[in-house]
């Protein structure tokens, strides 16, 4: 079975300020679990991948697995997740499941391209807040990718993110 999927386009990664600091923020790309499951419902087909989750230790992990046409077995790959958005309503666990997903998508190639994604630091305004850390001036402030290219080796070759206005942010 040789299964390739193909690179993410600029709509399917998203963006995620990770650190804050005096002269401005490291942004992160990353895919969402929607992204894995449209890419695995248009490559292999709705009814020929699926899923399933174990506790191992208190570490959720996640299987993805698809059906081989050809042996008509199942290939299974599995990664786990870490606990997320912790909001006091039980979203941790959903944030670790999501996770866990989004790691076991890589593991079959589904956006592994990002980790080829260079250093991504906004020179953007930030102000320092009352804990005496840093914080984006503008609280509300999103970024996305507005371009990205990629190498014969399926490697970033081109990336650039832009503000919620539209100006250039990083190239």
């Amino acid at each position: 079975m040789s299964l390739e999927f193909p690179l993410l386009t600029k709509d399917q990664i998203e963006c995620k300020v990770k650190q804050v600091t005096a002269k401005g923020a490291v942004v992160l790309l990353y895919k969402t679990a929607r992204v894995d499951m449209d890419m695995l419902d248009r490559i292999v087909g709705p009814m020929n991948w699926q899923n399933s989750y174990e506790d191992i230790d208190g570490v959720l992990y996640c299987t993805i697995s698809i059906l081989n046409q050809e042996t008509k077995e199942w290939i299974s790959k599995c990664d786990c997740g870490i606990e997320s958005r912790a909001d006091g309503d039980g979203n941790e666990k959903k944030g670790e499941a999501s996770d866990a997903f989004k790691r076991a998508g890589f593991r079959w190639g589904i956006g592994r391209e990002l980790y080829s994604a260079p250093f991504t630091f906004l020179s953007v305004e930030t102000k320092q807040n009352n804990r005496g850390g840093w914080e984006l001036a503008d609280k509300f402030a999103k970024f996305s990718v507005s371009h990205i290219a990629y190498n014969d080796e399926r490697k970033i070759s081109e990336l650039i993110l832009v503000d919620q206005k539209g100006t250039e942010v990083f190239r």
